[in-house]
């Protein structure tokens, strides 16, 4: 069977057909559900801000424009919808760190080194306030002046909290890799 092409998918939607709704679901599910796991603390919130997505992307399909890929458009609505959940929530804390202190000058972090899902699951212990902002900065590509914008806070917080998020990411994988070599000596 040869697949439906984005225009003819999105068109399924504006339609409200339940074929194409199935089949957008099922192309974009899976790959968004990780989006949304690298914002929530556990699969739990993440496929609640899948669910929350796709009825966002259902009721405005109609306004996606093909000038732009259809993957990028879904995404965005996922992480707009990610980072929405947990601003109406007020759950997400934000300290001010000093990031001319010594302990938060760190190396570059060589995520080659490290398989996906450690990597995630480090993400996904990191204190919500620093686990957002970097998401949005190291996955997402926003500038520190949009992640400001996006989650109502300075700039100088969202670069303190990318600092701290680099910081203790680190350390992490660095304390998983030491006991994944001990494991084996």
């Amino acid at each position: 069977m040869t697949q439906i092409s984005d225009i003819e998918l999105v068109q399924g939607c504006v339609d409200q057909n339940r074929f194409y709704q199935k089949k957008l679901y099922e192309r974009f599910a899976r790959k968004m559900l990780a989006v949304a796991l690298s914002y929530s603390r556990d699969s739990y919130e993440a496929e609640n801000i899948i669910q929350e997505s796709f009825i966002k992307i259902f009721d405005h399909i109609k306004r996606y424009q093909p000038t732009g890929s259809l993957d990028g458009w879904v995404r965005r609505i996922v992480v707009n919808t990610a980072t929405d959940y947990y601003r109406k929530k007020k759950r997400i804390k934000f300290s001010e760190v000093n990031i001319d202190d010594e302990a938060y000058h760190i190396g570059t972090l060589d995520f080659d080194s490290f398989a996906v899902k450690d990597i995630l699951e480090a993400v996904q212990e990191l204190p919500e306030g620093s686990r957002m902002v970097f998401t949005l900065y190291a996955i997402e590509g926003y500038t520190h002046k949009e992640i400001g914008e996006t989650l109502e806070i300075s700039v100088g917080t969202s670069k303190s909290q990318f600092s701290r998020a680099r910081m203790l990411l680190q350390e992490k994988l660095k304390k998983n890799e030491q006991r994944e070599s001990k494991r084996f000596l």
